[in-house]
């Protein structure tokens, strides 16, 4: 019996695992005492493998009453409240399973996998991790490791473990190649991708998923026509499944034919047997409605969405854990204490970093795909290595003490080259990445509220400029609304959260600018709709770079932005998302209150 679904991931990459591992219910020892009831364990087993569900459930539980830890009953139960689809129940017997036996790697990999398909990244990085420490050779452990790595933007690593889980299986099964081929999609190296998904979809002709990988891909590289033809091998295999008809939409989308798209998210209504669209068909309805200028349609479609997204994940603004975190940055990052810190050497040769910073949905893609048109400047996209650092930093530098207050010990006569240990660490993550293209000597890193950790990147790269793009805050807090984002605290599925987390961010950057000497740029979102070159000459005269004509037609850049705005900046430059809010402006009142602010402070008004 194979333990892991081919089924699609919960992101709809188009990611799956591969079916490589079997349960061994011999090796789930039973717990100490419980040896008697081993053979009512096997007809449990019996009674599962041959579809005698009810009756396996009711043996699993009288087991489990009489000894809680009897892994063969706990690996059963597992197995048909997952059936069964009841999430939290399977989550919990899975993780009881991994808490007796930690080095099971059956079950840590399960654990994984089900964190995965629910979108907790972070956890499920854990478990996978755990699991290729505990069974290196396996190529499921490495799978997996891809899997999560890709979804959390870091394909280039996660591509190292798909090649090694190819590696020790010595064949090319199909999924596998499939999973790869996303992966260097979103390494923008669409080439290599195309020929594995033509490989993958050679061996096995019917997997919708890869049709529906591949169908994506091509919509993202600009070539609908191909898409088209995708998901239309996709529907004669799946007829009316939801996910093909939703890109589908998308592609209509792309080609502006919003009246079809929206028909073809009226056709997944209709074949939902009354369940409703899905959270990601009722944003991307919304965001349809909202080009054709139904805007009260578009923003019940966004609620609708953050809704149905709260029910299945239970994803709520972390509030006291944020709060927390900037409280503790502001304690320790003062002028008085940051007049006796280190700072790291600046950096004698090789490439330089440049930090584009700002809230979701700001318009940092748009600045990034402009800066790395220019032939000096390589596009690091979202990268995740601020926190990697931020997280790391007590253990490199030897301290009890957690981040920020970790920093104390560069003090110490042992640490006090640690900002340099640091930066080299980053600098080596980049090499190992390896995106910098030829001749470039710049490269730029704009993971969104990378702003939380300004003072501690200002400390590891005191010459690296900080570009930090603004844009309206009922801009951004619509745009936020609109799409589906994990960044920032899970603060997304509720507008009051996204203005509470806008306004902690920003009080966190004016602290940052009063307390520290910086490289600090800020630049308007609207003011480079209005003036670009103006403001394209001002930041890269900012970052010491000449000008360069080419990164005025921004949207010719063939490169893939990782992004919810890939769509977008593969476009001229437009002026409609500018003060997008104002049609919704009567939508947006409970949040006025907690903007109108730093509304003010940054010198917007709010329009009628």
């Amino acid at each position: 019996m194979s333990v892991f679904s081919s089924g699609p991931c919960a992101c709809g990459s188009g990611l799956r695992a591969v079916g490589c591992c079997q349960l061994d219910l011999n090796t789930l020892g039973p717990a100490s005492g419980s040896r008697h009831l081993l053979p009512v364990v096997d007809e449990a087993i019996a009674c599962h493998a041959r579809g005698a569900v009810a009756e396996a459930e009711r043996l699993c539980q009288e087991v489990l009453e009489l000894a809680p830890g009897q892994g063969g009953a706990l690996a059963v139960l597992y197995q048909i409240r997952k059936a069964q689809g009841v999430a939290a129940a399977a989550e919990a017997l899975v993780r009881r399973l991994v808490l007796i036996d930690p080095n099971n790697v059956w079950a840590t990999q399960e654990l994984a996998l089900l964190l995965f398909s629910s979108g907790d990244l972070g956890e499920a990085e854990i478990h996978a991790r755990n699991g290729v420490r505990i069974a290196p050779v396996d190529p499921q452990s490495h799978n997996l490791m891809g899997m999560i790595l890709t979804e959390a933007n870091r394909p280039q690593v996660g591509e190292f473990h798909y090649r090694r889980a190819l590696e020790l299986l010595g064949d090319r099964p199909a999924i596998l190649l499939a999973n790869l081929a996303w992966n260097l999609k979103n390494q923008g190296r669409i080439a290599e991708a195309r020929a594995l998904y033509e490989e993958s979809v050679a061996h096995a002709p019917a997997v919708v998923q890869t049709l529906l990988g591949w169908a994506r891909m091509e919509e993202t590289d600009r070539d609908f026509a191909r898409a088209d033809a995708l998901l239309d091998q996709a529907e004669a295999l799946a007829p009316a499944h939801p996910s093909i008809l939703l890109h589908r939409a998308v592609v209509r989308g792309r080609t502006k034919d919003y009246a079809a798209a929206l028909a073809i998210l009226d056709r997944i209504e209709q074949h939902s047997a009354g369940e409703g669209l899905g959270t990601n068909e009722l944003l991307e309805k919304g965001r349809l409605l909202d080009k054709i200028g139904r805007h009260d349609e578009a923003f019940a479609a966004f609620a609708a969405g953050k809704r149905k997204h709260v029910e299945q994940s239970g994803a709520l603004y972390l509030a006291d854990e944020a709060a927390q975190m900037t409280a503790r940055l502001k304690a320790f990052f003062t002028s008085g204490r940051l007049r006796i810190v280190p700072r790291a050497k600046p950096i004698g040769s090789g490439p330089r970093a440049m930090f584009i910073l700002g809230f979701p949905r700001s318009g940092t893609t748009m600045v990034e795909q402009m800066l790395s048109a220019h032939p000096q400047v390589s596009a690091g996209d979202e990268l995740p290595l601020v926190h990697d650092v931020a997280n790391m930093l007590p253990r490199m530098l030897n301290s009890p003490l957690a981040y920020p207050e970790a920093l104390a010990d560069l003090w110490m006569g042992d640490q006090h080259e640690g900002l340099d240990n640091l930066r080299d660490y980053y600098l080596q993550r980049i090499r190992q990445l390896g995106f910098m293209k030829p001749g470039a000597t710049h490269f730029t890193d704009k993971m969104p509220l990378n702003e939380m950790h300004m003072g501690l990147i200002a400390l590891i790269f005191p010459d690296a400029p900080l570009i930090h793009v603004l844009r309206h805050p009922l801009d951004v807090v619509l745009s936020v609304y609109s799409n589906h984002l994990t960044h920032g605290f899970y603060c997304s599925n509720a507008l009051e959260t996204i203005a509470q987390h806008y306004v902690l961010m920003l009080e966190l950057v004016e602290h940052y600018r009063r307390e520290m000497t910086l490289k600090y740029l800020p630049v308007r979102y609207e003011d480079i709709v209005a003036d670009q070159e103006k403001h394209l000459r001002r930041m890269l005269a900012f970052a010491d770079l000449p000008f360069d004509a080419r990164c005025l037609s921004f949207h010719e850049n063939r490169r893939y932005a990782r992004t919810a705005s890939y769509a977008q900046v593969a476009e001229p430059l437009y002026d409609r998302s500018r003060f997008r809010y104002i049609p919704y402006l009567k939508h947006l009142a409970p949040v006025i209150p907690i903007l109108e602010p730093a509304i003010l402070r940054l010198g917007y008004s709010i329009h009628a």
